[in-house]
């Protein structure tokens, strides 16, 4: 059985990592969506709330499975969890830039494979970062998350909005 991992912190899941997850899980048997925490990071989202996102997110996808990563290499986490490939999504030639020397460093670790999936033409624009920037500013993001992403970050990003002061005037 062919077992890959598309890992990620996914701050939030958006639509451009499940169209990355649901190809990969058409060329594997199974795709581990590995749900990381990068310590030196600020989240929108905790760990649990991302987990959440990601399974609501990919449930239609029989063969894909959402775990959590835990701290430590994706390397050990391949090796230890059986996958033979990672999967990584690349909007541009910066991400394929970016994720190279770390292609080669994980094989090099637990002789695990990068397989690169271009992310669709819709979503080549579209980041985590971006998507709560815009939505934060009171942008549309419908079309570039799931439902459940949505219906907790707009609320999530109203609360952060400072208030004027004031009310109405009498």
């Amino acid at each position: 059985m062919s077992r890959a991992v598309c890992p990620g912190s996914f701050d939030p899941l958006h639509n451009g990592h499940i169209e990355v997850i649901g190809r990969a899980a058409r060329l594997f048997d199974e795709v581990l969506v590995a749900v990381s925490t990068n310590y030196s990071k600020k989240y929108r989202f905790g760990i649990d709330q991302r987990l959440a996102f990601c399974a609501d997110s990919l449930s239609h996808l029989p063969n894909v499975r959402v775990v959590r990563m835990g701290a430590g290499l994706v390397a050990d986490f391949c090796r230890e969890n059986g996958a033979t490939a990672l999967v990584k999504g690349l909007r541009s030639g910066l991400d394929f830039d970016y994720e190279v020397p770390m292609a080669t460093m994980n094989r090099h670790l637990a002789d695990v494979d990068t397989v690169f999936l271009p992310t669709g033409t819709a979503f080549a624009h579209v980041s985590s970062t971006l998507l709560k920037e815009v939505a934060a500013l009171g942008g549309d993001i419908r079309p570039f998350v799931p439902e459940a992403v949505l219906r907790q970050l707009v609320p999530a990003v109203d609360d952060d909005v400072p208030s004027t002061g004031g009310g109405p005037s009498s």
